[in-house]
């Protein structure tokens, strides 16, 4: 069977800045070889696009040299951090741009779904463009009329569907465009992170219908998503783009693992600049994790509450807390500077990093915060193994319980067991 998509050798560059060669018969040169087919005559050697370091160079390379075979019925993630050129690979797929160098075979129609509103005719109603969006896709209207109700019900968007799109929110263009994207049969469905837009029941149902689409109905799927939980638990493969090269095509959970390994090698003391909090630390020591902050403020503090919320790479929050919820009163008397330090001696972590977030703030004005920082800095957990040998006690999670156990013989009921004890 031929791969639902073939990419051979695909760049693409932009050029910064000014936009033209600088003179009318280049453009026109440059314009010249297009039609043709031909490379461009006035493509220069760029620079990979990484976007924390500077460069003399005014062409960077987007994508560089993409080779990648996305099989009949397969679910793709595409991961990288921002600027990886994730987006960019899609909109090539797409047709919404083109590239550079290279090309792509496609087996089947596309259905497209990155960023709000894709497709959509703002003056349109939602109705209209639901007929748009499936003649571009070369349905007829028989067939668009067959999937309309079945569209509308999954927006959940019935009571304004006959409204124009430029009237909806953002929410419910997303859901209006992702139902039609879904539903309008294309072999090939690609979507972006604009399913970050919707509630969190949308969301669920999105990422169900295309669990659907690529198991029952055999459908290719690529999933670009900062979300690590719904590419594990959505996609059968995974890729990793790092500043528009590929770096690595595997099963999704070794692509993530290496993305997390990458996302992870931060250092565990973080200095904020120009801040109340000067320096916030977390550390394993033996078995036992603690964590400090160090605070400098104009006017004294009187209840220093330092909070902190640890996760696992999927986002979901394993513990946190702070000194007034574990029911701490005596804060000392106000400072100006100080330290606040804690200790867990439970739950112990199993080995791995863990992203951290923290906030400070004095406890008499609860809710104004002085400092607050998503994910700031990593807890790194190795070793924590209370039984001093080589295996992890943790066996499912990253929690490792304490356990106590006993073993108690029971006498037979009956002569039979008892022959056989």
């Amino acid at each position: 069977m031929p791969p639902a998509i073939k990419i051979q050798n695909l760049s693409k560059q932009y050029r910064l800045g000014v936009v033209g060669t600088g003179t009318l018969s280049n453009d026109l040169k440059r314009w010249w070889y297009r039609v043709r087919g031909k490379e461009d005559p006035f493509l220069k050697i760029g620079e990979t696009n990484d976007r924390g370091s500077k460069s003399e160079s005014e062409y960077v390379w987007a994508l560089k040299d993409i080779n990648l075979e996305v099989n009949q019925g397969e679910v793709l993630g595409i991961i990288g951090k921002n600027g990886a050129g994730k987006s960019t690979l899609l909109k090539i797929l797409s047709r919404v741009t083109g590239p550079t160098t290279g090309r792509i075979d496609y087996n089947g129609r596309i259905g497209s779904l990155l960023e709000v509103g894709t497709g959509f005719h703002l003056e349109l109603t939602g109705r209209e463009n639901i007929f748009l969006n499936g003649a571009i896709l070369g349905m007829t209207k028989a067939e668009i009329r067959s999937k309309l109700d079945e569209i509308i019900d999954f927006s959940g968007c019935e009571r304004y569907i006959d409204t124009p799109v430029k009237r909806y929110s953002s929410g419910m263009t997303v859901r209006l465009g992702f139902a039609v994207a879904a539903h309008l049969e294309p072999e090939i469905l690609v979507v972006d992170e604009v399913l970050a837009v919707g509630d969190a029941e949308f969301q669920k149902k999105a990422v169900g219908k295309m669990q659907d689409v690529s198991r029952k109905e055999g459908k290719t799927v690529l999933f670009v998503s900062h979300n690590m939980a719904s590419v594990k638990n959505l996609c059968t493969k995974g890729v990793l783009l790092e500043n528009g090269c590929l770096k690595m095509i595997d099963a999704v959970d070794n692509v993530i693992d290496a993305y997390l390994k990458v996302q992870t090698e931060k250092v565990s003391i973080y200095c904020p600049a120009d801040n109340t909090v000067k320096r916030i630390e977390a550390r394993q020591v033996r078995n036992r994790i603690q964590m400090s902050l160090t605070y400098e403020s104009p006017l004294p503090v009187k209840q220093p509450s330092f909070g902190f919320v640890i996760y696992d790479n999927y986002d979901n929050p394993i513990t946190g807390t702070n000194p007034l919820q574990s029911g701490v009163v005596d804060f000392g008397p106000p400072r100006k500077k100080g330290r606040v330090d804690v200790t867990l001696s439970s739950p112990f972590l199993a080995n791995g990093s863990y992203p951290v977030s923290v906030w400070f703030h004095d406890g008499n004005a609860f809710g104004s915060h002085l400092f607050k920082m998503e994910k700031c800095l990593y807890l790194k957990v190795d070793e924590m193994n209370l039984s001093q040998t080589s295996v992890n006690p943790a066996a499912v999670g990253h929690i490792i319980p304490e356990c106590s156990w006993s073993f108690t013989g029971l006498l037979p009921e009956n002569k039979h067991e008892s022959d056989n004890l």
